[in-house]
């Protein structure tokens, strides 16, 4: 059994097990997600057992994932620069990405 999900603009296949690198959540409260906390994603797109595959339009009302939140990160550094010759322009910026390793428990 399988789901595909939507969560931070992109989509993800996942099954019962996997574990699936997803962008950073935003809460109203710093802190609100330390690991070990349950997670649901109710915006499945798509969902198929082996014998009925179920398409959403563009959800399933009915259907929810589960995950438990293993590992709160950021990527490496990304450095942005920005230069124009002859003018003395010079702007360096680095950007670290913040993620969530999270852990399907389960598919409804």
């Amino acid at each position: 059994m399988f789901a595909v999900i939507k969560t931070g603009g992109k989509q993800y296949k996942v099954a019962v097990g996997d574990v699936v690198k997803i962008e950073k959540m935003k809460s109203l409260d710093k802190g609100a997600f330390p690991v070990g906390t349950q997670i649901t994603f109710d915006e499945v797109m798509l969902m198929d057992n082996g014998t009925d595959t179920t398409v959403g339009t563009p959800f399933i009302p009915a259907a929810k994932v589960e995950a438990t939140l293993e590992e709160v990160g950021r990527n490496k550094t990304v450095d942005v620069i920005k230069y124009k010759q002859k003018s003395r322009y010079f702007k360096k910026n680095g950007h670290r990405q913040p993620w969530f390793k999270v852990r399907i428990v389960g598919i409804k």
